[in-house]
């Protein structure tokens, strides 16, 4: 056997190269860097804020939510006094201002699908009224606006002389008035068997999209969504009772019973509904025009009435491009009805600024608002993101 067979024999595994010691990119060294001047930053403001209350006799925390807060609030969907405490306060800010937003979104959105719409006529005439609406409003403050309507508000009749536009609905300078249902056992099984019946409807509406893609036909559920909408609710009725409307009646120097607006939520809801629904009119004209015309071509050339176009053609692919500004609008109504403080409506912000100058606990309470409205706008973008995400076309 040679001396080199031997000598490989013999020998151990050989040792892996050494690899030149690698630093850190550039990049990361960076990054570390800046946070490390945001920490520092972060934890000198913190400083400086506990030194400054300090000197103030005020203490940072939270808990000040437990004291009495000696604040009278005009409006609240829970119960409250002005005894009770911060928290309940801010819980009581925290739940008109998601009164008005979620109310505002919707009859925004309806509202301005709908004019989007008609911007889009054949009616000179409709037409120019509608975008000549669009025009003003969007180019008018919101402040301003909020201010007219509560001047609008604010004139109307007096108590005993309101205006009556529907039966049961009265206008005045107290605000409005509607009818309303008793909360009761018939009430929750109305409600129930509405859902019910739009569940069901929506699982049916599913089944038959699948359906569609498979096989390419698709049986209409219309006729029997409807019968369900009206056959679960009467059978509910007949079940647990009719629900009891209870009217408003005028008693005196004002109305008893039914639900009541006040005329700073009615301003307010007026003003957001129509300053939003101007924006989201253009949008929705915006999205069915980005809809190539070969389209409409092809569904009149197959005999479809333009409603069903519009509805079955034009609109789904449109939401494509309407669905993403929507959301934005949704998130400036929100944020929007802040301004509620300039025309004396109790929202979140207007209850914190009073909190704020009776307790001096200026960074717990913007805080805590801020993290509201925070949560408040990713919500509305998840929704609206696993919608847009449901609606979108899907390539074979």
């Amino acid at each position: 056997m040679s001396d080199l067979a031997l000598s490989g024999a013999g020998a151990g595994p050989r040792p892996a190269p050494s690899r030149p010691l690698r630093l850190p990119r550039r990049g990361l060294l960076w990054q570390a860097l800046l946070l490390a001047v945001v920490v520092a930053l972060g934890w000198w403001l913190w400083g400086n804020a506990q030194a400054n209350m300090a000197k103030r006799g005020v203490e940072l925390g939270f808990g000040f939510l437990e004291r009495n807060a000696g604040m009278p609030i005009g409006e609240s969907l829970i119960p409250y006094q002005a005894g009770d405490t911060y928290g309940r306060a801010l819980l009581v800010g925290v739940l008109n201002t998601l009164r008005v937003a979620i109310i505002g979104c919707i009859l925004a959105a309806i509202l301005g699908i709908a004019l989007g719409i008609m911007r889009l006529s054949s009616n000179p005439l409709l037409r120019g009224l509608v975008g000549a609406y669009v025009e003003v409003i969007r180019n008018t403050p919101l402040v301003i606006q909020l201010v007219f309507w509560q001047a609008v508000v604010l004139s109307l009749p007096p108590v005993r002389m309101a205006l009556e536009p529907l039966p049961g609905v009265f206008l005045s300078q107290r605000g409005f008035k509607l009818p309303v249902l008793v909360a009761d056992q018939a009430m929750w099984g109305l409600l129930g068997a509405v859902v019910l019946a739009l569940a069901v409807w929506w699982v049916l509406v599913r089944r038959e999209r699948a359906r569609q893609q498979a096989t390419g036909e698709r049986r209409s559920t219309l006729l029997v969504g409807l019968v369900m909408l009206v056959s679960m609710p009467l059978s509910a009725a007949t079940v647990f009772g009719a629900p009891t409307v209870e009217w408003p009646e005028l008693t005196g120097f004002n109305f008893q019973g039914g639900m009541a607006m006040s005329p700073e939520f009615a301003a307010l809801l007026i003003g957001l509904v129509l300053y939003t629904a101007a924006f989201i009119a253009e949008i929705v004209r915006s999205g069915i025009q980005s809809v190539h015309k070969g389209q409409w071509e092809a569904a009149r050339a197959l005999g479809l009435p333009p409603g069903r176009i519009m509805r079955l053609v034009i609109l789904p692919q449109a939401l494509r491009v309407i669905i993403p500004p929507l959301t934005s609008q949704f998130l400036n109504l929100t944020k929007n009805s802040s301004l509620a403080v300039v025309i004396g409506y109790p929202d979140l912000v207007s209850i914190s600024n009073t909190a704020i100058n009776q307790t001096g606990q200026a960074i717990e309470v913007i805080s805590i608002f801020m993290a509201v409205y925070l949560g408040i706008s990713l919500l509305t973008s998840l929704g609206m993101n696993l919608y847009n995400r449901s609606v979108q076309i899907r390539e074979r």
